[in-house]
């Protein structure tokens, strides 16, 4: 059994999207980890707020395959991929780590994330796996969060 470590994030109907993601997440792989859920401005273009969060999974599927199940749940809450590639969105879930794998794939599968170096992301994995060391960099999810020139900001937390 494989560990990921995913990244959720929406900023359309978000509560209602993200819910649901949780949900479809448990009842595919059973136990959830899921980390507080943050409010954070678009990152990459002018759009409304996002509610993000971080879950990691158990999972008897490769990447690719997991990355697949991924995009046809985001799919199903309406994600529309004709537009740029950053805008307003549904749902949008990542696998930001797997285990300790080095990959790049279709589907814009690269392990790990190179979003992982925006606060919207590091901060919820940092909070639900502090002591996962990142491939390639060495450094626990703590120890980047610590190092992040946005960990003294405050980040407003919201109840889903």
């Amino acid at each position: 059994m494989s560990h990921a470590y995913l990244s959720l994030g929406s900023n359309i109907d978000a509560e209602a999207h993200l819910r649901s993601a949780i949900a479809a997440l448990r009842e595919r792989f059973g136990e959830v980890l899921v980390s507080p859920v943050y409010r954070t401005r678009a990152v990459g273009f002018d759009g409304a707020d996002f509610l993000n969060a971080a879950a990691v999974i158990a999972s008897e599927l490769d990447p690719y395959q997991l990355n697949e199940w991924l995009h046809a749940l985001e799919d199903a809450h309406g994600r529309d991929r004709s537009g740029p590639r950053h805008g307003d969105r549904t749902l949008d879930i990542d696998i930001v780590l797997f285990d300790n794998r080095v990959l790049e794939g279709p589907g814009n599968l690269r392990l790990p994330r190179p979003e992982l170096r925006h606060a919207f992301v590091l901060k919820p994995l940092a909070d639900i796996a502090p002591d996962v060391v990142v491939p390639e960099d060495g450094r626990t999810l703590a120890q980047m969060w610590a190092g992040h020139r946005d960990n003294a900001l405050p980040l407003e937390t919201v109840e889903l």
